[in-house]
């Protein structure tokens, strides 16, 4: 088996794509350990000395590793436990485990709707697609009508980013007040 390797705008965080489907539908961001217990590959991952963040898609692997973790070391046990796990047929997710809690999500109505479809759909052809090839990703979280800030969830390689800010800022709220003159900024989900 063989495992690709890319780097991403974050430092500390690496992709892995290992040649196989990783996710069959969506993508799954575990901030710790604790939260990738309904993940095998995860819970591996987590094993791994200094690994402090896991991001699953659709073809690969995000990793972050702390701060005062060295990527020589890191690097080779990460690709060690994605092989270990491709290799014992385990599934990615243990489905009857995953009891992830879903956040509610918040109803919009009338023009306010429409304004949030139109945000959602934005992220969904233009933001996601670009920032999944660097092994991360940005989700709608709100939107509040009374003062137009639309707030995204950053998450894998993008979550703690250094250049994060400035994709936020410079990037995606020029797009989205360009194209959906009802949002005034778009800033980031806290936690």
């Amino acid at each position: 088996m063989f495992i690709q390797t890319e780097a991403t705008p974050n430092p500390d965080t690496l992709k892995f794509l290992p040649g196989k489907p990783v996710l069959e539908d969506g993508v799954r961001d575990f901030a710790n350990a604790e939260e990738g217990e309904v993940s095998p590959l995860a819970t591996r991952l987590f094993n791994v000395q200094g690994v402090a963040r896991v991001f699953l898609g659709p073809d690969f692997v995000s990793v972050t590793k702390t701060a005062e973790s060295d990527w020589r070391h890191v690097k080779t046990m990460t690709l060690a436990a994605i092989m270990d796990h491709f290799m014992s047929g385990m599934p990615v997710i243990d489905e009857a485990a995953d009891q992830a809690a879903t956040s509610e999500e918040i109803v919009y109505e009338g023009d306010t709707a429409e304004i949030v479809e139109e945000i959602k759909q934005l992220i969904e052809t233009r933001v996601r697609p670009a920032v999944a090839q660097d092994g991360g990703d940005i989700v709608f979280d709100r939107f509040d009508p009374e003062t137009g800030v639309v707030t995204l969830h950053m998450r894998g390689a993008c979550a703690g980013c250094p250049s994060s800010t400035m994709t936020l800022k410079q990037g995606i709220e020029n797009m989205m007040r360009h194209y959906v003159p009802e949002v005034t900024a778009v800033e980031q989900a806290l936690g």
